[in-house]
């Protein structure tokens, strides 16, 4: 069964992934339409690796902490899901609109399937530490590099654009114990 809350603290989560996005875009353009899925599993790997070091260290060099790595993680696994969809493009190919329009499009259908999940785990991730949510990342990001290695030839595996929805999925937990229930407890004591 899902907390009435969640649906809300989770696309609360998203808003704040999709307005760095979007910002992103503007500066940027879509220039990562010409990432191949394996190279967004990889980026995808250096910013759960970070987040991964930062909790066993408690050490930053660079003073960003872990919520953005998260944020990252989020939109790295939708612009992952685009390229699956697409596949890697020669040049920049997409405006800004049609470029948010894919990301609304996958991020609504993540939420969709975290739903479905979230009934059927009964909310297990509201007990489950951040760092559990990076661990399981992790072990996400090395089940699609090995699925990657095998072109895609797997036996039982649900395939890529499902680990990609997983991780996002779970960086969502994170961003939302991290940044959007501590915003909902300051706007309560205020």
């Amino acid at each position: 069964m899902n907390h009435p809350q969640t649906e809300t603290s989770f696309r609360k989560a998203l808003k704040i992934c999709h307005d760095l996005f979007a910002k992103k875009l503007h500066d940027y353009g879509a220039a990562w339409r010409i990432m191949r899925p394996s190279s967004v599993t990889d980026q995808l790997y250096i910013k759960a690796n970070r987040i991964r070091t930062l909790e066993m260290t408690g050490e930053a060099m660079v003073d960003e902490g872990i919520l953005p790595e998260f944020i990252g993680i989020i939109n790295y696994s939708i612009v992952g899901l685009i390229q699956c969809e697409l596949g890697a493009a020669e040049s920049e190919d997409l405006t800004a609109e049609e470029a948010l329009k894919l990301y609304e499009r996958h991020a609504e259908e993540s939420l969709q399937l975290m739903l479905r999940k979230n009934h059927d785990y009964d909310e297990a991730w509201r007990l489950m530490r951040v760092s559990s949510y990076t661990d399981l990342i992790l072990m996400k990001v090395f089940r699609t590099k090995q699925i990657e290695n095998l072109g895609g030839r797997t036996l039982a595996s649900e395939g890529v654009t499902a680990n990609y929805m997983d991780m996002m999925n779970y960086a969502v937990f994170a961003v939302i114990k991290l940044a959007v229930e501590k915003a909902e407890t300051e706007e309560a004591s205020a």
